[in-house]
């Protein structure tokens, strides 16, 4: 079974509290944090305040995605807001081992990201050592962007060495996956669908999420 992370990027912030209540009932598996510093993408979004807001309004998994030049500065303050994992870009930590073992110690799950223009070969040697991998199908700073085909191929390559090398690691995708082309995404071997805009602008979200939960690779 597939399972669906909304990211609250996609929500009406006006209505924060509503959003994410909606996103639990909908029947939604976790709950997607983007964190953007303006520098290693082109946009800001929010810190840890938001997501300790988010924390207290729900019991959702919160997988926090640094998209940030130097994450390791602010581990320590997204583990405290709530996160239960956290992302980082391998683009920033070419060799992220001591950073996976720094978010372990501090008890949260740690993910690596790969962005559209890498290579497979960038991650996979680093697998072993993290609960996820998030694999960006278009280049991150803003929502509403049409997925890169070409990105599953990075899909395609790590579901072949984690499943040959029998590791937990789970795939996430994310970028551009809406309803249309989810199948084609979990066929590639991902775990988890990232969906930001195709969620919340969605009407009918429980039915969005149920058609993922019937996906299987």
């Amino acid at each position: 079974m597939a399972r669906i992370s909304p990211s609250l990027l996609g929500a009406d912030f006006s209505r924060l509290g509503e959003e994410v209540a909606g996103t639990e009932r909908a029947g939604a598996d976790m709950i997607h944090l983007d964190i953007m510093d303006g520098h290693f993408v082109p946009n800001i979004s929010f810190g840890p305040a938001v997501v300790g807001t988010v924390d207290r309004l729900t019991d959702l998994f919160l997988d926090v995605h640094l998209m940030l030049t130097e994450p390791e500065k602010y581990f320590e303050s997204f583990v405290k807001a709530g996160a239960d994992a956290i992302t980082f870009h391998i683009e920033v930590h070419p060799d992220p081992v001591k950073q996976a073992k720094q978010l372990h110690a501090m008890g949260v799950g740690a993910g690596i990201s790969l962005n559209p223009d890498g290579r497979a070969e960038q991650i996979l040697p680093y697998l072993k050592h993290f609960e996820f991998l998030l694999v960006m199908t278009v280049f991150p700073g803003f929502g509403g962007q049409s997925l890169i085909p070409a990105a599953l191929d990075t899909v395609r390559s790590a579901r072949a060495y984690i499943d040959q090398n029998k590791l937990a690691t789970e795939i996430i995708v994310d970028g551009g996956v809406d309803a249309s082309n989810a199948p084609e995404v979990v066929a590639a071997g991902a775990d988890i669908l990232v969906m930001g805009t195709a969620f919340y602008s969605s009407h009918d979200r429980a039915a969005l999420v149920r058609s993922v939960h019937e996906l299987r690779r």
